[in-house]
């Protein structure tokens, strides 16, 4: 069991926490023809567009309440009114995530309550599914904001008469369809390899959200959308009592799986992530079990492949003393991942708490920021950084590579796309692991090599260009 240790800092320096808004605008863009209305000043909605912009590399669309002082201060209703009317008027989406933000729930607006009114006031656009979901700025992270939202889908548009229509099928019903839940630990990529296992057992995918559809990088016929294109169609969750099995991928998704189970019946299976062999097993396994099928050639041929990757990268990656800064479900799978190939994570930083952290393999996990990253990197001196692009500084100051996963990847190319589960994911990124490791200690700079040598004072002037502070300003090695 990892020890978690809050923070104890007023402020958040170089933030590694990433707002619910965010994370819940990336779940409502991957349904189908879909558009995420944010309630709140303009400010809010624009940093989550360039965020997603830069990561993804694609136009995104989204929408804003576009709140001013006065409505902030006198009420905010009638401007939530007019945005959803010119949203469902002008673009008659098939769906829209109506998402809170800091402000509006500091405010205190009861978005369900301005919602009935619209539906009673705008009986025309009745057939549009609005999905309201409280998502403060000041609670939770990206993650967290995803998994709500998930779980609002799921509440909103799969019936309860899903379970009685399963139930009555019988026990020789068998059918070939497998919902699966997606957290946001899993990049397009990933999406595209976990679809690849399923089907080579002859069964039928359905991905909440299915962001390998909608933001996987293609160009479409016309020049502009203002939707989400591809994605998962809304008729998919009144199918979901018909699947044979719904299979859960990451322990923020948990809760969501519940409502699921309790609507249509449907048994869950639980995958905490899915990085590395043994995670990797679990998942063949459980689709051979629910086909009775064996496992197909090609799986296993990817699993031996694994297996060889292993052993040719645990020289470098034994011992590897290991930093990462990641939302819980990818913080998770890379520290299991690592601790598979005898990897050592002398740092970990997750951007909020959540149940799953305390089940990590880790001594302790930091609840923090990324200035909490560097100085524990520093001091337990690391050889190796994993996290976002916002990590790239910290790296070149104490002259360690690092792999970049997670959200933003805006400083490479393709990032969004970067697959780390299955066989095939595993291996490269072992590859890859070792791989940074390799080049760094053939072409490290001469004042990596002296770094944990030097005196603190020393390791502090050259990681940040200037003389520590003093003890009795309050700041603490």
């Amino acid at each position: 069991m990892a020890e978690i240790i809050r923070r104890s800092k007023p402020l958040s320096v170089s933030p590694l926490k990433t707002s619910q808004p965010l994370g819940a605008s990336l779940a409502i863009l991957g349904l189908n023809r879909a558009i995420p209305l944010l309630h709140g000043a303009q400010g809010c909605t624009a940093f989550a567009k360039v965020f997603l912009v830069r990561h993804f590399r694609e136009p995104i669309p989204l929408q804003t309440s576009a709140l001013d002082p006065i409505s902030s201060i006198m009420g905010a209703d009638d401007s939530l009114l007019d945005g959803l009317r010119t949203v469902c008027e002008k673009h008659r989406p098939a769906a829209v995530g109506l998402l809170t933000t800091g402000l509006t729930e500091a405010q205190g607006t009861d978005i369900h309550r301005v919602l009935k009114t619209f539906r009673e006031r705008y009986p025309e656009f009745q057939s549009i599914r609005i999905v309201p979901v409280n998502t403060p700025d000041f609670s939770g992270c990206l993650e967290s904001g995803f998994a709500t939202t998930v779980k609002a889908m799921i509440a909103e548009w799969t019936p309860m008469e899903a379970v009685k229509r399963s139930r009555r099928r019988g026990s020789d019903y068998h059918p070939r369809q497998v919902n699966v839940l997606c957290s946001a630990a899993l990049t397009p990529g990933d999406l595209d390899i976990l679809r690849d296992v399923i089907e080579r057992f002859d069964l039928y995918p359905v991905l909440i959200p299915d962001l390998a559809d909608s933001l996987d990088g293609h160009l479409d016929v016309e020049d502009y959308h203002p939707l989400t294109t591809g994605g998962t169609p809304l008729a998919a969750f009144s199918t979901l009592g018909d699947a044979a099995a719904t299979l859960v991928i990451g322990t923020s998704l948990y809760p969501a799986a519940d409502l699921l189970h309790e609507r249509t019946g449907v048994p869950v299976h639980r995958f905490p992530h899915l990085f590395g062999l043994e995670a990797t097993d679990r998942l063949i396994m459980t689709l051979a079990g629910i086909t009775g099928q064996s496992v197909p050639a090609t799986l296993a041929r990817q699993r031996a492949q694994l297996q060889d990757a292993m052993l040719d990268t645990h020289f470098l990656l034994g011992r590897a003393r290991v930093a990462i800064a990641a939302e819980p479900d990818l913080l998770h799978g890379f520290s299991q991942l690592l601790a598979d190939m005898g990897s050592e994570v002398v740092a970990a930083v997750a951007p909020a708490t959540t149940p799953t952290l305390s089940q990590l393999p880790l001594a302790q996990v930091h609840i923090g920021d990324l200035e909490d990253l560097e100085r524990l990197a520093c001091d337990h001196e690391a050889e190796l950084l994993i996290g976002s692009s916002h990590i790239a500084e910290i790296a070149q100051r104490l002259g360690l590579p690092l792999l970049r996963a997670g959200y933003p990847l805006h400083d490479q190319f393709g990032g969004y796309q970067r697959a780390w589960i299955g066989y095939r994911g595993a291996r490269q990124a072992l590859f890859d692991l070792a791989n940074a490791l390799l080049a760094h200690a053939e072409h490290a700079v001469a004042p990596y090599h002296s770094m944990y040598s030097l005196k603190t004072d020393e390791r502090w002037e050259i990681s940040h260009g200037a003389t520590p502070p003093s003890a009795d300003s309050g700041w603490r090695h």
